[in-house]
């Protein structure tokens, strides 16, 4: 199943290969952005909820504002903070919230959690160009740079952070631990793909940016640019070192709570088509977890690596994803797990 995926991603990188690169120009000002937006600053905030709490933040690199979803920790602060990415939907409020339980899942748990909406199909990185479809992404500046001092001080953070995501999520936050070695305690990456240099991580990039519209020659420019190795966290790996890591995957297998959510659903062969999608891509996550982790093995980086025995590239496995996760960042960021 692995090469015959492997093979599938990688004809279709052949068939989306860029014939010349487009100058490296931003256009001024950039449509759907605000050309007046200088600074970043919190210009307002909502409850959404019992510690749930909504900041529309500035973001000057991307010429918008960015909402962004707080769930405060219990217990005195300061407290450290998980930063939580989404997958490639990246939908106005995060999966994570409405589909992944992260709400009731750290309600009680000493950390204060910060998930971004409307990254879709960005990789969580700054891009080379303005997509018309897509928009303006300097994703890295906003969630390294930009959103850390605003968050962190309005959440009175104690400066203890980590990172992890899901599916496009994992591989952004393993490229922001990996390209800013110390910024976080620890990173964890929920059935992600590592690598943008070789063959399958350039194909899993162009169908990422492409499933949603987006031409990913404006991401990094064509696939010789080093910005692609730049970004893959295999050549990379070393800079992990000291960072506490957890990777995990499943093995594209149906299980319980996959049947449970074909039974519920409306349409339950439309259910099996997307089902047959969540087998091929949590294989190829597989892949590419098991890759990483044989090269941070290589480097003698401990990584904590869990592959469970069936699951999907859905919801209901990467919320039971989420749990094992916790356990080694909470370690990393010294609070209990509990």
């Amino acid at each position: 199943m692995r090469a015959t995926f492997g093979t599938t991603l990688l004809a279709a990188a052949l068939l989306a290969a860029p014939v010349a690169a487009a100058p490296l120009v931003w256009p001024d000002p950039a449509p759907v952005a605000d050309p007046t937006i200088l600074r970043p600053q919190l210009v307002s905030t909502e409850v959404r909820g019992k510690g749930w709490e909504r900041l529309h933040i500035v973001s000057a690199a991307m010429r918008r504002v960015v909402p962004v979803d707080v769930l405060r920790g219990t217990g005195p602060a300061p407290r450290p903070t998980l930063y939580l990415l989404d997958g490639v939907e990246a939908e106005p409020t995060s999966d994570w919230l409405t589909q992944g339980g992260a709400r009731e899942f750290f309600a009680g748990k000493p950390v204060d959690v910060v998930l971004t909406s409307g990254g879709v199909g960005s990789m969580y990185s700054d891009w080379q160009r303005y997509d018309d479809k897509l928009g303006l992404n300097r994703w890295e500046t906003f969630l390294t740079e930009e959103l850390p001092p605003i968050v962190e001080d309005y959440l009175g953070s104690d400066g203890r952070r980590a990172i992890a995501g899901v599916s496009m999520g994992a591989q952004g936050a393993m490229m922001l631990a990996q390209r800013n070695p110390g910024r976080y305690l620890a990173v964890a990456g929920l059935s992600g793909c590592y690598s943008t240099a070789d063959d399958l991580g350039r194909a899993i990039t162009r169908i990422t940016v492409g499933s949603r519209g987006g031409d990913v020659d404006n991401l990094w420019g064509p696939p010789t640019s080093p910005e692609w190795a730049a970004h893959d966290s295999l050549l990379g790996a070393e800079s992990l070192r000291g960072t506490t890591i957890y990777l995990s995957a499943a093995s594209g297998l149906p299980g319980v709570p996959d049947l449970a959510a074909i039974s519920r659903a409306p349409d339950i062969l439309d259910a099996l088509r997307t089902a047959g999608g969540g087998i091929a891509l949590e294989a190829g996550a597989r892949s590419c977890t098991e890759r990483f982790a044989a090269r941070l093995a290589e480097l003698g980086i401990p990584a904590t690596v869990y592959y469970a025995q069936d699951g999907l590239h859905a919801w209901p496995d990467f919320a039971a994803q989420l749990g094992p996760a916790w356990q080694t960042i909470a370690g990393a960021l010294g609070v209990p797990a509990e």
